[in-house]
């Protein structure tokens, strides 16, 4: 590329497009699949059952500590297949690039793209590329779809969950969100706080074989306290969680108190929430723990049945008292994921 900034004409569909295609997305994403000739992409299908997900990034900004919103693209799909208990094979990838961004910066991004799939695992085989003018987006956003295939053995869903289950999560809460917003500078505040992203595969795969796994989500947007509200509402049943259980870093919970967050709903990128009944759940956990980087898991809670027409979360208090947590209703950090 001979030119510093992205222009109009790298969207028109002309020369300048299938450049910008061939001299960045394609020279970092080549695989045997990938076809950026045609308007389609045939891919081999035979086994187990087929899941399909696919996902929007508009983070700011778009390189933060432990990642950026390129890696943050194939994190978010691979993994709401991964927690689906699919494994993942192939990526589709939507750019809608804002004219005036660098090419360095794009390269780095797809580099980064690039490297997340080869650990994931998967291949980005076919995707689509505009432009649109200078201050009508933030940058670049990313449009990622994913296929996976899943055993039909495996079952998971809220229908499987039963009161007495196990609630676990694979490590601390909250990093995600906290590190873009130090990454923003909005508060006269930094740190060493790395995000979470990350491909949560190797946490799902080790546990699949279980036949007492329930559920599984990954705690992205509105966080640990989202997902628990969704396990309430959609099983009936109430969830409790244990406030001194839950993973909480320091550098979290010290910017949260100092800026009024609650980290319980804050963004993760990189963490699992499995609901389990009791004799899975230590399994579980004693997989997780031997991870790399799974020292932190820990089971933090459990399903209760409860005849209400409205299904609570309720946390349980170090100093043994009860907490209501309510269900997201204003965005607490926006565009983090």
């Amino acid at each position: 590329m001979q030119d510093k900034y992205i222009t109009l004409a790298h969207g028109n569909g002309g020369r300048f497009m299938r450049a910008l295609i061939e001299d960045i997305f394609a020279r970092h994403l080549l695989n045997e699949h990938l076809d950026i000739q045609g308007d389609a992409t045939l891919l081999p299908v035979s086994e187990g059952e087929m899941l399909f997900s696919v996902d929007g990034f508009t983070v700011q900004p778009l390189e933060f500590p432990g990642g950026n919103i390129g890696s943050l693209a194939v994190h978010g799909t691979v993994n709401d297949l991964a927690v689906s208990g699919a494994i993942p094979r192939y990526l589709s990838l939507s750019a809608i690039i804002e004219e005036g961004l660098e090419f360095e910066t794009l390269e780095r991004l797809v580099v980064s793209i690039a490297a997340a799939a080869k650990e994931a695992g998967v291949q980005v085989v076919t995707g689509d590329t505009k432009v649109v003018p200078h201050n009508h987006g933030g940058g670049v956003y990313f449009t990622t779809s994913g296929i996976g295939f899943k055993e039909p053995a495996i079952q998971l869903g809220f229908d499987q969950i039963q009161p007495g289950d196990k609630i676990l999560v694979s490590g601390s809460v909250g990093d995600h969100g906290t590190c873009v917003m130090l990454a923003r500078e909005e508060f006269g505040l930094s740190g060493d706080l790395q995000s979470d992203s990350a491909c949560v595969l190797p946490l799902t795969k080790t546990i699949l074989d279980l036949p007492g796994l329930h559920f599984m989500r990954d705690p992205t947007r509105g966080g640990l306290a989202t997902v628990a509200h969704e396990i309430a509402t959609s099983s009936g049943h109430n969830v409790r969680l244990f406030e001194q259980d839950i993973p909480v870093k320091d550098p979290v919970r010290s910017v949260c108190e100092m800026l009024g967050y609650d980290p319980y709903y804050l963004a993760c990128e990189g963490r699992v929430v499995v609901v389990a009944d009791e004799k899975a759940a230590d399994v579980i956990l004693n997989r997780w723990q031997v991870l790399p980087d799974g020292e932190n898991a820990r089971m933090i809670g459990q399903i209760e049945a409860k005849p209400a027409r409205y299904h609570q979360v309720i946390l349980q208090t170090g100093l043994g008292g009860e907490r209501l947590l309510e269900e997201l209703e204003d965005d607490p950090l926006p565009r983090i994921c």
